[in-house]
């Protein structure tokens, strides 16, 4: 096992790094992250402690949060072991940091990052250890050219890896990021990984690999993400546009509260509620079986959301 202080250095350094270079796309005259510690006493059901940084209304993004968190509980949640039961009871220690980046213009995508580490244990037993992670893109009015860049920067962190660890990742990530009940993507996917304690011939300890796996995709993000912003910020938008972003939104909303396991477990272990749903858009709306019209731009997003090769 990779101690805690270790974990601990990286996560938060990595929030800091993010915060940094988020703060630096917003310029002088925008927006500045809020930092909220935050502590529970390990008496409640859910012990702890992290650093939330949010920024609303900034030049650039309506929202985002990056937060870091590193909590302990005396039994994992139903949503932690579900595929895992034999875990079921167990002790548990997590940490991680989590972002999500909400854009005011329309012509800017949404972004989830989130990297993560967790230990189970209880007494009498090896402790259980792994990790998970990931980042997706959610574009409303897409370019093609900028989801493959988004797709390349993912494939090239993980490519000392192994050579089939992209294609493994970026399937995951389609098939995790679905809103089954809509039967349809939420949108052009990334990468994605959980339960991960995987070793190979040149790790000597499958932790240490998959820590590396976990830095290399939480160091990738600025460079998967913030140069399709600095390319997009300035593009003009009506309020048509702002209505279609409205709209779906409302889909990356079903998702986080319907089916997202980190917002579960988070929500089912007693965690922070500010924390947990500060990945929420400020502006959503939702319209009663509303299709756009063929040819419009709006109906271009459906047309680059299933599945495909991108690199």
């Amino acid at each position: 096992m990779i101690p805690a202080e270790t974990l601990k250095a990286y996560f938060t350094g990595l929030q800091a790094h993010l915060v940094t270079a988020i703060e630096a796309l917003e310029g002088d005259d925008g927006g500045r992250f809020r930092a909220d510690p935050w502590r529970k006493e390990t008496g409640q059901p859910l012990g702890g402690n992290g650093l939330t940084c949010i920024i609303e209304g900034g030049r650039v993004f309506e929202r985002g949060g990056v937060a870091f968190s590193h909590v302990s509980g005396a039994a994992l949640p139903a949503s932690a072991t579900a595929k895992r039961p034999e875990l079921a009871g167990r002790a548990f220690e997590a940490m991680g940091v989590s972002l999500v980046l909400h854009p005011e213009n329309p012509y800017c995508p949404t972004a989830h990052m989130n990297v993560r580490a967790l230990v189970a244990s209880k007494p009498g037993a090896e402790p259980v250890g792994w990790f998970g992670g990931g980042m997706d893109l959610t574009p409303y009015y897409p370019c093609e050219d900028d989801i493959r860049h988004f797709h390349a920067t993912c494939k090239q962190a993980l490519a000392p890896f192994g050579d089939d660890v992209h294609a493994r990742y970026k399937k995951w990530c389609d098939e995790y990021f679905f809103l089954k009940h809509r039967n349809e993507p939420r949108g052009v996917g990334g990468i994605f990984f959980d339960d991960l304690s995987e070793g190979d011939a040149g790790w000597n300890d499958p932790f240490q690999r998959s820590f590396a796996l976990t830095q290399a995709v939480g160091d990738a993000f600025a460079a998967a993400y913030l140069p399709i912003i600095e390319k997009r910020q300035n593009t003009p938008y009506g309020e048509r546009e702002r209505e279609f972003q409205a709209y779906r939104r409302g889909r990356y909303v079903e998702f986080n509260l319907v089916w997202d396991r980190g917002t579960l477990f988070g929500l089912q272990s007693g965690g922070r509620t500010e924390s947990i749903l500060m990945s929420l858009p400020p502006v959503v709306k939702w319209r009663y079986d509303w299709q756009p019209e063929a040819g419009t731009p709006e109906a271009a997003l459906y047309d680059v959301l299933p599945p495909r090769d991108w690199v």
